[in-house]
């Protein structure tokens, strides 16, 4: 038997179906996280081997010796579209003898799965029912997952795939999280850049108006990075063009991520109320100095409370609040501190993260990815129940999730919301079932295509000052990529 998480940085080998290989690979690393794996046996390197169908799963150990099988016999129409590749998933768990909270769904939206099952007619109780048994949910993640497909529904039943939503990204931050894989760059090192980036996202966004001639757009969102580091001339020229660009009054919603509480202020709030601004996010991360100094970011806990207040005061009632879970050397009392003093401030949305370590972030250049990742489960799953607990104690229900690569303790991101209040782009960013038109460095415009249920990616450069210098090119992409044709 393998225990969760015992394989950090080493290497395993899967014999697989060539066209299946990835997500079962991508499972295999759930269990033993970081672990590199082949396609091939390797000396000296334990691993699996499927046969008969799929349903027959052999592991091996680093002398080739063989120390556990098993198969699954009975076969099922159950699964949704690739039943094989889900039967080889099971057979796989089988095998390495543990099960995983989210049993054997591998993809960023798990919730999908439980939305198709509730479009056939299924029940809520039927539903989550489906998810434990066939593809091994733990129950209170199928339960979740169930609640958040039939949330989703019931706020896109007039959703008929043909709005757009206009993303607009600002690839700066004050300084960058050790955690940190987004687009963004520390806005000290490319303050030089800031004017000329504006100028190019101005140009971007007034040359591909075309492409929202005569369709319905439902929401705005501004991210990034951090969009309030700009100064806030350039914030209210960027909000004023993308006012002409979708007009503000007409949409459903209109989103500002500021994001780090010290970038806020009253003039920038002013001028985020004032161009039409409906909902902001002010993301502490953590209501524990330590822990904000230990990741770098920068901001004390009195500025977030501060920040929050201050835009209260501007008028914002549609606030979200943004925490991680798995932060290095945090506890679950630390978790609990945060959600009390979170308690105390009632925003109207709370969203969860669980920390995932990416490639291109600090944490793993410097090496803490292994410490992070390993035995981490029975903490991070502790954590998650206090801030769900948090979230039900102040009214919230859960509407969209999504999960990520490498995350500790393979658990996933939940946003919270009162009912009213909550977020639809990060619905429609979820689903997927709406063209997205992106603007600005690391964008990347997602065009739907509704009849044949289909998306089609259109990315920027994601670099500041590529993308200045090929702000040309950038433009003629959106103009050839599909959009005027969706």
């Amino acid at each position: 038997m393998v225990k969760e998480g015992e394989a950090v940085e080493k290497t395993f080998y899967l014999v697989a179906p060539a066209q299946h290989h990835y997500e079962l690979s991508t499972l295999i690393r759930q269990v033993l996280p970081m672990t590199r794996v082949l396609d091939a046996p390797q000396e000296g390197v334990r691993g699996i081997i499927l046969s008969e169908g799929e349903t027959k799963a052999s592991l091996y150990d680093e002398q080739g010796l063989l120390c556990r099988e098993a198969c699954l016999k009975e076969r099922s129409h159950i699964y949704q579209g690739e039943a094989e590749k889900n039967w080889a998933k099971r057979v796989i768990l089988e095998v390495l003898g543990c099960s995983l909270p989210w049993g054997i769904l591998t993809g960023v939206r798990p919730s999908k799965v439980a939305y198709a099952y509730l479009d056939q007619g299924k029940s809520l109780t039927e539903t989550e029912q489906i998810l434990q048994d066939a593809y091994r949910l733990r129950e209170d993640k199928a339960r979740l997952c169930a609640a958040v497909a039939d949330k989703e529904r019931q706020l896109l039943q007039n959703h008929t795939g043909t709005d757009v939503s206009v993303y607009v990204g600002i690839p700066f931050c004050p300084t960058r999280c050790s955690y940190c894989s987004f687009g963004s760059h520390d806005q000290r090192a490319y303050d030089k850049w800031a004017s000329s980036y504006t100028e190019a996202l101005l140009k971007e966004m007034r040359e591909s108006a075309n492409l929202l001639e005569g369709r319905r757009i439902q929401s705005f969102y501004m991210g990034g990075g951090t969009p309030t580091t700009l100064t806030p001339d350039a914030m209210k020229a960027v909000l004023a063009a993308a006012d002409e660009l979708c007009d503000f009054s007409r949409l459903r919603e209109v989103t500002v991520e500021a994001g780090r509480p010290d970038t806020i202020t009253p003039e920038k709030l002013h001028v985020l109320k004032e161009m039409g601004v409906t909902r902001i996010s002010i993301n502490p991360q953590s209501m524990v100095q330590r822990t904000l100094d230990l990741v770098g970011r920068r901001h004390t806990v009195q500025q977030v409370q501060e920040a929050f207040y201050m835009a209260r005061e501007a008028g914002f009632h549609m606030i979200n609040m943004d925490f991680i879970v798995g932060l290095p050397e945090e506890t679950t009392e630390d978790v609990l501190y945060s959600m009390q003093q979170v308690k105390q401030l009632r925003p109207e949305n709370l969203t969860v993260h669980t920390l995932a370590i990416k490639r291109s972030s600090r944490m793993n250049e410097e090496g803490q990815a292994k410490q992070l990742l390993k035995d981490s489960h029975e903490t991070i799953d502790q954590m998650i129940g206090i801030t769900a607990k948090a979230a039900a104690e102040m009214g919230m229900q859960p509407y969209y999730m999504y999960r990520q690569k490498n995350m500790a303790g393979n658990f996933e991101n939940v946003g919270y919301s009162i009912p009213g209040k909550e977020g639809l782009y990060n619905i429609e960013i979820m689903e997927e079932r709406q063209t997205i038109l992106a603007f600005g460095a690391g964008g990347v415009s997602k065009v739907y295509f509704p009849e044949e249920n289909r998306l089609e990616r259109v990315p920027n450069v994601k670099g500041v000052e590529e993308y200045i210098r090929r702000i040309d090119e950038m433009i003629q992409r959106k103009q050839k990529g599909g959009l005027a044709a969706c």
